[in-house]
């Protein structure tokens, strides 16, 4: 009688089990949907299309996803410190028209020459643009607590103006330069390729690793995830909060630079519309990627991947021509569906 008691009383372990590796695969599908979504884009369009599977189309687009894929990694850094910044399509645009001013040549009136810049100088000065663009967001939202989207939004017109204003509306071409200028090998980010690789994919890859490596093995990374999780307990266990914040916007402007610099380069020419929309782009990477908007979750890997699976959708939507406005549905439905998946994730696991 006591032993039949005792087995009545059991629970039942294989449906705990069965219960619990249910709940894994779960938990696999959701944290690898970025992944998953890649293939079965890559599967549909691959079959809707013969000329989609091949080394040449996935290189070339791989070469289109670096010029968003770019800001996306800036955009990521400030979405970890809990932030956003609206400002980075306009700092692309704004550093390929600077790039194409100092191409053109500067005009010295004063000394009656016309200064031609090699282009190694011209990318560091471009990159500093970009630098300075995101300090000032970095210092009004630190310092002077101006909200993230209020600030951003007000450089993302003040860049765009200024850039509408340098080129009065125009497009500067021919950025391929001089021989005799000394200012030739611009095209060079666009154009070139080492490895069989298109050089843009190269850089993408470079700043990616560097990112990585920044948030898995620095204090820096380690601050960024704290203060982005809880900032006030992160200032009270001696994080400097208002560095890492000021740093992030920094490195954002940065990569937004760098990304107008293929972009500029891939085209030889560079218009003060450049860019434009490519600030939601970017935090569609960073969400479909599985990063949390409200800070402290997310990484590299998953940006990038995100990043591929807009850039792959998009191209494959091109090839087997669709509309331009269908794209644009299915992007925006792509996105809906990330954050969806983003709240099921993150919600589950404040509970």
């Amino acid at each position: 009688m006591t032993d039949r008691t005792q087995t009545l009383d059991t629970p039942p372990v294989v449906n705990k089990k069965k219960s619990d590796k249910q709940l894994n695969v779960a938990r696999l599908l959701l944290e690898g949907r970025a992944f998953i979504a890649l293939l079965v884009i890559i599967a549909t369009f691959s079959m809707l299309s013969p000329n989609y599977f091949t080394g040449a189309n996935f290189l070339t687009m791989a070469s289109h996803v670096a010029i968003f894929g770019l800001p996306a990694i800036g955009m990521l850094l400030v979405i970890l410190n809990g932030g956003i910044d609206l400002s980075v399509g306009s700092t692309l645009g704004l550093a390929g028209v600077m790039a194409g001013f100092m191409m053109q040549g500067i005009n010295l009136e004063a000394l009656g020459v016309v200064l031609y810049l090699p282009v190694w100088a011209v990318a560091i000065l471009t990159l500093v643009v970009g630098a300075l663009v995101g300090l000032v967001n970095g210092v009004l939202i630190a310092w002077f607590r101006v909200p993230a989207f209020v600030a951003t939004l007000g450089t993302m017109y003040v860049a765009r103006g200024i850039a509408l204003l340098i080129t009065n509306g125009l497009t500067y071409n021919k950025l391929s330069g001089s021989e005799a200028l000394g200012n030739t090998g611009f095209d060079w980010l666009g154009f070139n390729r080492l490895f069989n690789i298109p050089v843009g994919v190269l850089v993408l890859g470079v700043v990616a690793l560097a990112c990585g490596f920044l948030l898995s093995r620095s204090a820096f990374g380690r601050w960024l995830y704290a203060s982005g999780g809880n900032e006030r307990a992160a200032d009270l266990s001696g994080v400097p909060v208002k560095r890492i914040k000021i740093s992030v916007y920094v490195l954002s402007g940065v990569c937004a630079a760098l990304a107008g610099l293929v972009l500029s380069s891939q085209l030889t020419s560079a218009g003060p519309t450049a860019g434009t929309t490519y600030e939601l782009t970017a935090i569609a990477a960073v969400v479909i990627g599985g990063a949390a908007l409200t800070g402290g979750r997310g990484n590299v890997r998953g940006t990038l991947l995100g990043a591929f699976v807009i850039g792959f959708l998009s191209d494959g939507l091109v090839i087997i021509g669709v509309s331009a406005y269908w794209q644009t549905v299915f992007t925006g439905a792509v996105i809906v569906l990330a954050v969806l998946l983003n709240t099921l994730q993150y919600g589950r696991r404040a509970r």
